[in-house]
């Protein structure tokens, strides 16, 4: 059997395909206070702006986009582990790159879901959904309905809300043999918290070019996502 290897991945993996961060300079928040468009009180407060952020920013930011080689090497892993990916970021790099197994901490940019039945989750651009006011296909607004006739919202974790992949992630951390962090500052939780959960024995790499402070047995690639994971592949081979 292969040995299971679990990535945990951050922002600093898709910037390098061209994804607009959040909290760089430059980045999403200069533009859009946080607590307005990302959060569940800006949802409550004005849904109208949270639709359109994530429609006409968000969605449309993806059109150029490409996986890239951390991507795409993670995909090469999976000859010779059985690879778990673990992503905070919202895009469908890893999925588009070709990787199996994705779980999303904080949601899916190319999805929405009902608000009256959150179970019902639909992908963009779907021919299940009416957006009278609209043409775009990837464009949601409050008169966006389901098949059902309920009104939909992101299918995004907003700030102040739970994190319900949470547990799932901490299990496969907790089955990993290999645990790879990359692109991360470790500063958001609970995503930060994951690598506390690998158990005693557990090869734990963290590669990010600015890294957080980590515990001496993590081993630490000082790299930016594309040049650590073929670095990371070429160890892992040795």
């Amino acid at each position: 059997m292969k040995r299971r290897l679990v990535v945990s991945s951050g922002a600093g993996i898709s910037a390098e395909s061209g994804m607009m961060t959040y909290r760089d300079a430059g980045g999403l928040w200069d533009n859009y206070p946080v607590m307005e468009v990302a959060s569940d009180e800006g949802f409550a407060r004005n849904p109208a702006l949270i639709h359109e952020f994530y429609s006409n920013m968000r969605r449309k930011m993806t059109d150029g986009v490409h996986p890239n080689a951390a991507h795409r090497g993670l995909v090469e892993l999976e000859k010779d582990f059985d690879v778990r990916i673990i992503t905070q970021n919202v895009d469908d790099l890893h999925e588009r790159a070709g990787s199996s197994h994705v779980l999303h901490l904080h949601g899916e940019l190319m999805k929405v879901r009902s608000m009256v039945r959150p179970d019902r989750i639909y992908q963009l651009p779907s021919t299940e959904l009416t957006t009278p006011d609209a043409t775009d296909p990837l464009t949601t607004t409050l008169a966006t309905r389901d098949p059902y006739g309920d009104p939909v919202r992101p299918h995004i974790v907003f700030f102040g809300e739970a994190v319900p992949n949470f547990e799932p992630a901490a299990r496969l951390v907790e089955e990993a043999d290999v645990l790879v962090v990359i692109g991360t500052s470790l500063v958001v939780y609970p995503a930060a918290g994951l690598i506390q959960y690998a158990r005693r024995g557990c090869e734990v790499y963290y590669i990010d070019p600015n890294p957080a402070a980590v515990p001496s047995w993590v081993h630490v690639i000082a790299e930016k996502a594309t040049t650590g994971v073929a670095h990371l592949i070429e160890t892992l081979r040795k």
